[in-house]
This record gives structure tokens, sequence and C-alpha cells, in this order.
């Protein structure tokens, strides 16, 4: 697993306990840890990536990039920083829980579910939820 910046200067803290916790996370569903690669950056170049890999013409917190082989999880994740930042703001929570909600989210995606309907989005946001109490 690495944790990578690609256009700003940012470090994880406590990124032995981040990286363990994935792992915890994937095996719990019954999966297995690949490689599995986070890029932060700033919003402008997820803003890039979205529109060129996507066609999606807006900011988001995270674009991930399943590259799965049957239960072995691996994937590229692109998390904005700024986007991170002003969330935590938005919905109350500290910068570090906002964060480990995007980490993990993206593993969530790795592993198979999805959030593109209310249902969908209810069992993510039960999941994400389980898992940060996990942390």
């Amino acid at each position: 697993m690495e944790f990578l910046c690609e256009d700003i200067e940012f470090n994880l803290t406590d990124s032995v306990k981040i990286e363990n916790w994935i792992n915890e996370c994937i095996e719990l569903e019954g999966k297995e840890a690949g490689e599995i690669t986070y890029i932060f950056c700033s919003d402008p170049y997820i803003l890039e990536i979205n529109k060129e890999h996507l066609q999606h013409d807006y900011f988001t917190d995270i674009i991930t990039f399943d590259y799965c082989f049957d239960d072995i999880i691996n994937g590229d994740m692109f998390i904005s920083i700024d986007t991170v930042k002003d969330n935590a703001e938005r919905f109350n929570q500290s910068f570090e829980q906002e964060l480990c909600r995007v980490v993990i989210h993206g593993i969530l995606h790795l592993i198979g579910y999805n959030d593109s309907n209310d249902e969908e989005q209810r069992i993510m946001s039960l999941k994400e939820d389980f898992y940060l109490g996990r942390l």
C-alpha cells in the first residue's frame, strides 16, 4: 500500500495505523489486499482527472480506479484534500474523521459496494460507519 502526493504537500498522520485498518477492513469483507495506492491531490488536479477519465466537470472528494482481480483488491484512489477539508467543515467533522471516511469509501467501492441510488448510499454509509468505529 502506498500513500503519495501529486500536486500538494500532505503527510498522512499515522499511516501505519491507517494501513493496518484498511487491511483489516478488506479481510473482514473476505478479500485480500493487493496493490493499493492513495494519491492525495488538490481540487484542480482531481477535476482534470474527473473530466479526462469520467467526463464529469465537477469537483469530488475521491476518484477510484478499480484494478481488482478475483478477491484481490487492487486500485488507485485520488483524494482531493481541498474537498475533504470543505466537507469536514460542512458536515461538522474533524478533518481526520472525514479523510478516513473517504479512504474507506474508496476501499468499499473496490470491494464491490456502490452508491448510485438511495439504498446503495444507505448501505455504503452504514459500512463506512462500521469500519470507522473499528479505527
